[in-house]
């Protein structure tokens, strides 16, 4: 017979074990479906890199949705966006290629991701891109 905790776990393959950092975003059922609720996400860790010097970009990252069916499991949220750390791309595509990821692995109603990305020659950048369902 499953434990309660095994029961709430089910389907997950990442919490509770030990993971490199993945492109795989696991998620787990919404339990209040016909309610709009905001879920907030913030990291201060975020890293890529320059994809013409190679040097490393440092972000504070602030994901935000409004679930539908699915929420994103934390820990392969955390995975994920390690898996950037040594992939070349610039701020712009690399915030959208997360909201497109998001929004494929979740179906939200509602999700932005922003990216403040710090300053490299003076120059802050900080980019915010949103979807929302039917638009």
């Amino acid at each position: 017979m499953a434990t309660k905790k095994q029961s709430k776990a089910n389907g997950l393959t990442i919490l509770g074990h030990p993971a490199k950092p993945s492109r795989k975003l696991e998620t787990f059922p919404n339990r209040h479906p016909k309610r709009d609720y905001t879920v907030t996400l913030e990291t201060d860790e975020f890293t890529c890199v320059c994809p013409v010097t190679g040097q490393p970009d440092f972000a504070s990252l602030t994901i935000e949705y409004v679930p539908d069916r699915k929420i994103v499991e934390s820990k392969s949220l955390k995975l994920y966006l390690e898996s950037f750390r040594n992939e070349g791309a610039f701020h712009e595509h690399v915030t959208n290629t997360i909201l497109d990821d998001l929004v494929r692995a979740l179906a939200p109603r509602w999700c932005v991701v922003r990216g403040e990305f710090a300053a490299r020659g003076g120059i802050a950048i900080t980019v915010e891109a949103e979807y929302r369902k039917g638009e």
